[in-house]
């Protein structure tokens, strides 16, 4: 991929996109979003009598010349947020064309640009290594000046993670200043569930991106030549094979068991307050964006 990943058209429409949240929740800097609180904006919000130790730049000398009394303006206080981007490297996910891993790191840019032009801190890291390590975590950036440092990062990344569900759950413990979350991962590993599990208890707004190749969503009409007959696969995690029959019957139970995988994907997130987004990579990533993600009401 080339150092920019996107063309200057695309990330001027990404520029018409904001990162949705639940909460309005506190920043160190003022950003974009509002907040209940009131503070030092430039919208204004209400008055209040003046005490002592106020701001005397902050009086309203008009309303003192009508009522002979100080008081003090009110702004809506504006909050930033801090969006924090997982993206699986295991195994599994360098496969199938478009490439898993290869979609994961665009969209992720993606949200990453959206949010910091939006001026939301974004936070990156790579599940399935070890994230104290510099190459696999991005500490919180914020700004557009800082997309390019974002980009460079996303693109270093390489398929060959190991447990990323396990370090799923060790960051929802360590994890600070809840926000959005956005996993992006195909789940081929064990023990998802208690990641996400965690994240919502801790007060993150988690969102999953499940995400499937072509052949991966229907191996019948994506396999050259056509899936039929005896085959022996191979687990792209554990290295474990299983020999099988592919026919009708069995491309069938296979339709069946992914459908009954994601519905209870689906229903576990939505107990818990979580976005669950199938999609597969052959869906451009403008459709996944501008249509997929807006009508979750993950963006608008």
């Amino acid at each position: 991929m080339e150092n920019t990943i996107f063309d200057e058209k695309f990330l001027q429409n990404l520029e018409r996109l904001a990162i949705l949240t639940r909460r309005t929740l506190a920043g160190q800097t003022q950003g974009e979003r509002r907040s209940p609180k009131r503070g030092q904006s430039v919208e204004f919000a209400d008055y209040r009598p003046y005490a002592s130790g106020d701001d005397f730049r902050r009086i309203d000398w008009n309303a003192y010349a009508r009522l002979e009394r100080f008081f003090i303006k009110l702004f809506i206080e504006e909050e930033d947020i801090t969006v924090h981007l997982l993206l699986d490297s295991s195994r599994s996910m360098d496969w199938g064309e478009p490439n898993k891993l290869d979609y994961a790191i665009r969209l992720a840019a993606a949200l990453g640009y959206i949010s910091m032009v939006g001026l939301d801190r974004v936070t990156v890291t790579v599940l399935g290594h070890n994230s104290r390590r510099a190459e696999y975590y991005l500490p919180p950036l914020r700004g557009k000046q800082q997309v390019f440092q974002l980009f460079t990062f996303l693109q270093s990344i390489q398929p060959d993670g190991k447990n990323p569900a396990e370090h799923l759950l060790a960051y929802a413990i360590k994890a600070a200043s809840p926000g959005p979350v956005i996993l992006i991962s195909d789940l081929m590993n064990e023990g998802w569930k208690n990641g996400i599990s965690q994240l919502a208890m801790r007060g993150f707004e988690p969102t999953i991106i499940h995400l499937l190749s072509p052949d991966e969503f229907d191996p019948a009409h994506f396999t050259e030549p056509p899936l039929a007959g005896d085959f022996r696969l191979m687990d792209q995690e554990t290295d474990q094979e299983v020999e099988i029959t592919a026919d009708f019957e069995t491309l069938d139970a296979y339709h069946q068991q992914l459908t009954e995988w994601q519905g209870t994907l689906q229903k576990f997130c939505g107990q818990r307050g979580a976005h669950y987004l199938p999609a597969v990579t052959s869906t451009p990533l403008e459709t996944l964006l501008f249509s997929g993600l807006r009508r979750q009401g993950i963006l608008r």
